[in-house]
């Protein structure tokens, strides 16, 4: 789908069109740079629950990219997605457990998200 059509679904409203833009201007394809725009063009696609929003919404919290930096609103939103079965997220989450970033430290939970994302062949 070209930019075009990815902005005339997105101003319609629709999550995967928002999640798509939002990437081209995350990394600057065929639109100029822009972590801002992408960031407002994510977080509408999580509000509207797109699973791959609230992953990358959370890393751009953890990270502080185009939104304030935020530990527990990162861990909110990969908790959510990774509940889904999103195996990026699992692995995200067990980061946080692993670190204490957003929620306690705790190994075990950490473990176990870890082996949830290998199961499904995300590799670390």
């Amino acid at each position: 789908m070209d930019v075009t059509d990815l902005r005339r679904k997105a101003d319609q409203g629709k999550a995967d069109a928002q999640y798509g833009l939002a990437v081209e201007y995350h990394i600057g394809l065929n639109v100029p740079q822009d972590d801002d725009r992408a960031a407002d063009l994510i977080r509408r696609a999580t509000d509207q629950g797109q699973m791959d929003a609230k992953y990358s919404y959370g890393l751009l919290c953890r990270d502080g990219t185009g939104v304030p930096q935020d530990d527990r609103e990162a861990t909110r939103l990969f908790r959510r997605a990774a509940n889904k079965g999103h195996a990026g997220a699992q692995n995200e989450l067990g980061r946080c457990y692993k670190l204490g970033r957003g929620t306690p430290q705790d190994n075990d939970e950490a473990a176990r998200l870890f082996r949830r994302a290998a199961e499904q062949g995300y590799a670390l």
